[in-house]
């Protein structure tokens, strides 16, 4: 899709980001962000002022492509830019020309490939091949994401990942046989009545020295009808993305593989559709976990959480891990704490929680710090079962019209985990692209997580002496 290049191909639209502060224009055009001016019928300039960090560089990236309209070939003019800077902006320019276009006889019109112009190509390409892997990774993670639920099911999701063997990494997939001696009674519960049942899969990358791995788990729910508490209708045909946190954890292994990260990581996704039948788990049914915890269901929508405590337990029993996190399309709660910017970040250790957000502001995947109080995990209590999976309609504030779900969710994740370093990203609201702070073609998935994985172990895991 994006080549580096000297010079711009023949019949190229070249896309010049422009910093407020040049020479005046005629038009009163001053590179402020969000300015657009023709010039002439093949040049376009585009505002980039107050771009400073590679995040920001990357959204002029993303604008410059939005600005280029129908136009099939572009030029990114990066000429004169620092090496890292144009890196960055062809990053944001690849992320927003991204289309999911495999099952459209006629994709869209668009850029479909890309030229970043640069002083020195070759300078600059080892720079490109590290962002390469975590292009790939998103690209993965989008791809995933995108897939209709007939399309991919349980069974073709786990053979997907499967398929990254190819790529180093080394995949187990535990089917459903397997899942019922291990006592996985969450994840069976919630996939029990679909066409295939659930998978637990497990991507390693073995990384370059002895240490305990960093796990990311990941929600893998491949369609959500609710179960027996059905959702409206009304929106349902986007449960085909309530993967997307599975999909950005495939995808940041991807990302390692590819650069061949030396840190050691762990992927474990719980994969499963959530659908209505005979088989299907009730409200008020109590299910036995993988680490033999009772759970009480209230509401067979929240299954997001249920089969993470499985691949949670499963993670942490298995792998030992130095850290782990999760994430998941987990709650609509998140989305009306913070809307469809950031993503809600829980957890138990203040300083692993710090460089996932640092990471995140790096890679423009931002999130947002929320709490786990002693009253969220109180709502919890059950009188039959060691804990009930999520409060009761109506027990909230303003008549129940008001429940901390996220945190109730994050305060049930939290009874897994122990006392390891652990945090949840609650990415319900950023797993597709409503806000034009993500760089991602409106309603396309972003890949949200991948790319902020990868950032976190490269910044802060690769270093053995560290650990």
């Amino acid at each position: 899709m994006l080549r580096l290049r000297r010079a711009a191909p023949a019949g190229a639209l070249l896309l010049r980001p422009v910093l407020e502060g040049g020479p005046p224009h005629p038009s009163g055009f001053a590179g402020r962000p969000g300015e657009i001016l023709d010039i002439g019928p093949r040049e376009r300039w585009v505002g980039a002022d107050g771009a400073a960090t590679p995040a920001q560089w990357e959204r002029v990236g993303a604008e410059c492509v939005a600005a280029a309209g129908e136009a099939g070939r572009v030029a990114l003019d990066a000429r004169g830019l620092p090496d890292a800077v144009a890196v960055a902006l062809g990053v944001g320019a690849a992320l927003r020309a991204w289309r999911f276009t495999a099952l459209q006889g006629k994709p869209p019109p668009g850029p479909r490939r890309i030229a970043l112009l640069l002083d020195d190509p070759e300078r600059a390409r080892p720079l490109w091949a590290r962002a390469e892997a975590g292009l790939a990774g998103t690209f993965l993670a989008r791809e995933l994401s995108a897939e209709p639920a007939n399309r991919l099911t349980p069974r073709v999701f786990a053979r997907r990942l499967k398929a990254l063997e190819a790529e180093g990494l080394s995949v187990q997939v535990i089917k459903p046989a397997r899942l019922r001696r291990m006592g996985a009674g969450a994840l069976l519960a919630v996939g029990g009545a679909a066409a295939e049942g659930p998978r637990l899969v497990v991507l390693r990358w073995k990384g370059g020295f002895a240490a305990p791995p960093v796990v990311f788990v990941g929600k893998g729910v491949c369609f959500d009808t609710g179960g027996v508490s059905v959702k409206p209708a009304a929106g349902m045909e986007a449960m085909r993305q309530d993967m997307a946190g599975a999909a950005a954890c495939a995808g940041a292994m991807l990302a390692l593989a590819r650069r061949r990260s030396p840190c050691p990581a762990v992927a474990v996704l719980a994969i499963a559709e959530n659908a209505l039948g005979a088989a299907s788990y009730r409200p008020g049914d109590v299910l036995t976990t993988l680490s033999g915890r009772s759970v009480e269901v209230v509401d067979t929508d929240a299954e997001g959480r249920l089969i993470l405590a499985d691949a949670l337990h499963h993670a942490i029993q298995r792998f030992r891990p130095q850290a782990v996190i999760d994430v998941a399309t987990l709650t609509g709660s998140v989305i009306t704490a913070l809307g469809h910017h950031r993503a809600g970040l829980f957890g138990n250790d203040a300083a692993l929680g710090a460089l996932i957000a640092a990471a995140g502001e790096a890679v423009g995947e931002r999130v947002w710090p929320l709490p786990i109080g002693e009253r969220h995990r109180e709502d919890l209590r059950s009188d039959i079962a060691d804990l009930r999976q999520c409060a009761p309609a109506g027990s909230g504030a303003w008549g129940g019209r008001l429940l901390p779900d996220a945190c109730h969710a994050a305060a049930f994740l939290r009874e897994f985990v122990g006392g390891l370093p652990w945090a949840h990203l609650d990415i319900a609201g950023v797993d597709s692209a409503e806000s034009p702070e993500l760089p991602a073609a409106k309603g396309q998935p972003t890949g949200f997580g991948a790319r902020l994985l990868d950032a976190l172990i490269e910044r802060h895991f690769e270093d053995p002496h560290r650990i």
